[in-house]
């Protein structure tokens, strides 16, 4: 029998040993188990960093391109508008004697009238298609920005800074002034 004994006390004494061992490597496995989830953890905040950034990036791109986009489509319409303008200021002299034609043909042959005015609508039909259009009215607001004044009158009839008389008609593209009207203000300052 002490041969049994002494074979469970050796058992004994090996089990807590194979049980600290195994304890060992248990918190040495822990701690690699650690360590990997905190570089894991490490490269997924460097990684959704990264791509925070790139999103960043690509945003601020794609803001970038539409600006461009929108100041490309201006400068064309500008580049349009200013190069319709150039020959249209060369058309308008022409507009201005057919205007005054039709105004002086008053006792003039009919089929000479019935000419200047088919004249005149084509002309009105090209500055429509070109979109040209024609300002400075009597009786209009005087707006010193788009008219020219020439002289002054006082006249009762008339409101205060109106147009009485137009010398030369005014024309522009959109927002953009082709030529001011020459006009006479009445009742202004």
């Amino acid at each position: 029998m002490p041969k049994k004994n002494k074979e469970k006390a050796k058992a004994a004494e090996q089990e807590p040993e194979t049980k600290e061992t195994e304890a060992e490597p248990k918190d040495n496995n822990e701690e690699k188990a650690e360590s990997k989830t905190d570089k894991k953890d490490e490269k997924i905040t460097s990684l959704e960093e990264e791509l925070k950034s790139q999103k960043d990036k690509y945003i601020r791109l794609a803001a970038e391109y539409d600006n461009y986009r929108k100041r490309t489509a201006n400068e064309k319409l500008s580049l349009y508008d200013d190069a319709t303008a150039k020959a249209v200021t060369e058309l308008l002299p022409v507009a201005d004697s057919v205007r005054m034609a039709l105004e002086n043909l008053k006792d003039a042959d009919p089929e000479i009238i019935k000419g200047v005015e088919l004249i005149s609508n084509q002309l009105e039909k090209s500055f429509e298609k070109l979109k040209i259009e024609s300002y400075g009215r009597i009786g209009d607001s005087f707006d010193p920005n788009i008219h020219n004044a020439i002289s002054k009158i006082d006249n009762d009839e008339l409101d205060k800074n109106t147009v009485s008389q137009v010398f030369q008609t005014g024309y522009k593209i959109g927002d953009k002034i082709v030529r001011h009207a020459m006009v006479q203000v009445a009742n202004c300052d």
